[in-house]
């Protein structure tokens, strides 16, 4: 997947409206590897009414017939599979390895959840003289970003398709060719004609008019909060469902009974997995005051072993970030730290040794942090971890939730009663105890300005379903 010079609209690919190409960078090498259109207003309209017309009968659907459709691009994905991680390598850099064993492996992840969610799925129960019945909401505008593409497409598209729905994908136009092959998986599986359709472009043009559209019912959005705001005030004139998946800032807890060489290197891995490019990332290692020296010496040693380089040699750990908007925002984020006064203790602004071309970020770990510097309030979206002391568990727990994103939180120890205790107070949508990883079944969303509304899981597919009551008389 080189090009996608049109748009997957009602069954087929068709000419955008009014052609505006724009070059798809790999931020490895910084040269152009294809070329994708823009639409407008016009496209988005196009693609709703498709849309629209398809959910009369697609919304009709029975059951088993949606759990087919899903086996059939089960089936037509890991046909194209190598393809995909391919693809993701080379316009979003992460490392081959990762691309295959995670990017890409998130579409089958996701849509193997989603068939057994639907499979064990009732959508009508009584009550008494009530009838409860779940319905698809109707037409859902999805926007997705670049950092794990397929990971947000498929935790969007497939749980609508289980619940009945149509729908319209603006994927990110950084990223965005590994859409258009999503696309061709989806028609190669037989999903009919408008149900599923694809308009690239950007935000301000066709992110605000999927989400002003009057026929659109729902938009779930991934990406920044700033540009979550924008989607948010673009849907509030229609009165839609807005589902949000936003930015993080998320403590990393460790307490005085953990064990530090297993947490703290657990710890960093994560913040630098995917290049940091993950809204959940644990940026904010939090540690007690009497053990920061030691843990400092630990987390330099773990990113001493970070290897950063080309994302198809063998052994690379981790692959550029994005883009040059992305690298040179964290580039200022790393500068900035330096000049509040936080303690630089490896890496620090400009590129690794050795790597004169791409946008490679050295793994940077700041110390000493305090709560109200910029590196631990704003979203770097690099591999930069601040770490901060911590008097007491009262203490961590007021830092940790003193921030305005709540999306994941993260605590070690060996303390039962208290791992529950900071687990629970922690103002956040998922939190992992010791090194626990995700679970397709969890409900995936944040609390505060990271969002509103759950994806994955059961929990993901009733975001796409409105709740009806029948009410009945009683027999005569």
């Amino acid at each position: 997947m080189e090009n996608c010079l049109k748009f997957y609209i009602n069954g087929a690919w068709v000419e955008p409206t009014d052609p505006k190409p724009l070059d798809v960078i790999n931020p490895a090498t910084e040269r152009v590897i294809g070329r994708i259109m823009l639409g407008n207003q016009a496209d988005v309209n196009k693609a709703v009414a498709a849309a629209k017309a398809a959910f009369q009968t697609f919304s009709r659907t029975t059951k088993a017939e949606r759990i087919a459709l899903l086996e059939a691009i089960m089936v037509a994905y890991k046909k194209r599979y190598n393809e995909m991680a391919e693809t993701i390598s080379k316009e979003m850099g992460a490392p081959m390895s990762l691309s295959k064993a995670a990017q890409a492996a998130m579409g089958p992840a996701h849509l193997g959840t989603v068939i057994e969610v639907l499979k064990n799925y009732e959508f009508e129960e009584k009550r008494g003289a009530i009838t409860l019945r779940r319905e698809p909401i109707g037409v859902c505008g999805f926007i997705t970003p670049w950092n794990w593409p397929i990971n947000q497409i498929a935790c969007k598209v497939f749980p609508a398709l289980a619940a009945g729905c149509t729908m319209v994908l603006k994927p990110s136009e950084v990223a965005p060719l590994n859409a258009a092959l999503f696309a061709e998986i989806l028609h190669e599986a037989g999903v009919p004609k408008g149900v599923f359709n694809l308009v690239n472009g950007d935000g301000p043009t066709v992110g605000a008019a999927l989400s002003s559209h009057p026929d659109v019912d729902m938009m779930s959005f991934t990406g920044s909060t700033r540009a979550g705001v924008q989607v948010a005030k673009a849907a509030a004139d229609t009165v839609k469902r807005v589902s949000q998946e936003l930015g993080g800032k998320s403590a990393n807890i460790i307490l005085d009974d953990a064990d530090f060489k297993v947490a703290v290197t657990g710890g960093v891995q994560q913040v630098c997995l995917n290049s940091g490019q993950s809204c959940n990332a644990p940026t904010r290692m939090l540690v007690p005051a009497s053990r920061h020296a030691e843990a400092v010496a630990i987390a330099k040693a773990a990113a001493a072993q970070v290897k950063v380089g080309d994302p198809n040699v063998d052994g690379t750990t981790i692959g550029p970030v994005v883009s040059k908007i992305q690298f040179d925002k964290i580039q200022g984020l790393i500068q900035k730290g330096i000049d509040e006064g936080a303690e630089l203790i490896c890496g620090g602004t400009g590129r690794p040794d050795g790597l004169a071309a791409g946008y490679y970020v050295r793994p940077t770990i700041f110390a000493n942090v305090k709560n109200d510097m910029t590196i631990a309030r704003e979203e770097v979206f690099g591999p930069v971890l601040a770490i901060l002391p911590y008097k007491d568990d009262e203490d961590a727990i007021s830092i940790a939730n003193d921030t305005v994103y709540g999306l994941s939180g993260y605590v070690s120890g060996k303390d039962e009663k208290r791992l529950n205790n900071v687990a629970s107070r922690l103002r956040a949508g998922n939190v992992h105890v010791n090194g626990a990883g995700l679970d397709f079944k969890a409900p995936f969303g944040g609390y505060k300005q990271s969002g509103n509304g759950r994806e994955w899981g059961e929990f993901g597919m009733e975001e796409f379903l409105e709740v009806k009551a029948v009410m009945n008389t009683a027999a005569a």
